[in-house]
């Protein structure tokens, strides 16, 4: 007998979907690390961002001398600062929401993020929406509006740093989206591991510049190695399998955070959260089985 008929390839969706499990825990316990430093030790979120994405550059460095600088070339540069300032806004409204808000309300809110991406397509680049993807964009928000309700007393508008973070990402998500007809991925990879930290760091300048120690210190260290370790899997699970596949693998984000808030912070969600969610992550799913659909259809 061959002994090489022994040997059983993984299947590439398998190995997809493991590599974005993977990425799912590791932010997981990246989003309990960033609460614990910004609500339980207090550390300013602006200058949380930059430490935890600036130690994230210094485990990326190999990546980007593997790419090298020239690949930053493009004659798009203002495109590029605009996508990257924009992500940088949304990591200091995300890092500012774990300050203030529990890690299971936090994730669930962010899970909006399609939903504007959506609504940009519509608004700037003047992509046809339909009613499909009308419908499902109300349900999400409807999920949204029943998890922050606004209309309780325990309402804090703090509760809308993660809703304005994924209204942040999803408009760099739009401009990467238009560059990735013009653009290498190189390229786009390289200018955001370049700008990211110095975008960072002047924002967390305005707002105080604090230095971590000791204990401060180890944790943002391990901050920024998850960070760089989450975003290597997530890269691993797109080059294995569709991402049409893989994403609602991603989904699983939300019971994993659910799981770390109530181990490490004893975070104990309410009812209506899993609603909320719900709704959510069902507009997410048909909206990205409505799109397979649309482009297996023939022309």
């Amino acid at each position: 007998m061959n002994q090489n008929s022994l040997v059983v390839e993984p299947s590439r969706a398998v190995v997809g979907a493991i590599w974005m499990v993977l990425a799912g825990i590791a932010f997981s316990l990246l989003n309990v690390v960033t609460q614990w430093l910004t609500m339980k030790l207090a550390f300013p979120s602006a200058s949380a961002a930059f430490w935890q994405y600036g130690f994230a550059f210094l485990f990326s460095l190999p990546l980007l001398k593997r790419l090298g600088l020239a690949a930053m070339r493009t004659r798009y540069p203002w495109r590029h600062l605009a996508r990257v300032a924009l992500a940088a806004l949304g990591v200091e409204a995300w890092v500012a929401g774990l300050a203030a808000v529990p890690i299971w309300q936090a994730i669930a809110l962010v899970m909006t993020s399609p939903f504007f991406i959506i609504l940009g397509a519509r608004l700037f680049l003047g992509e046809r929406v339909g009613s499909a993807r009308w419908a499902a964009t109300a349900a999400g928000f409807t999920g949204a509006m029943i998890i922050l309700q606004p209309w309780s007393d325990s309402f804090g508008w703090a509760a809308l740093l993660p809703v304005l973070s994924a209204l942040l990402w999803g408009a760099s998500s739009l401009i990467t989206k238009s560059l990735t007809g013009i653009e290498r991925p190189e390229t786009i990879t390289v200018w955001l591991l370049v700008l990211l930290t110095p975008i960072n760091g002047g924002l967390a300048l305005a707002a105080g510049f604090a230095v971590p120690t000791g204990a401060t210190l180890a944790l943002f260290l391990l901050a920024g190695l998850l960070t760089a370790v989450a975003q290597y899997f997530l890269t691993l699970a797109y080059a294995a399998a569709d991402a049409a596949y893989v994403q609602p693998f991603d989904d699983l984000k939300l019971p994993l955070n659910v799981l770390a808030g109530w181990l490490f912070f004893g975070y104990a969600p309410a009812g209506y959260l899993w609603l909320g969610a719900a709704l959510i992550l069902s507009a997410s799913l048909f909206i990205m089985r409505n799109e397979l659909r649309r482009e297996r259809k023939p022309a």
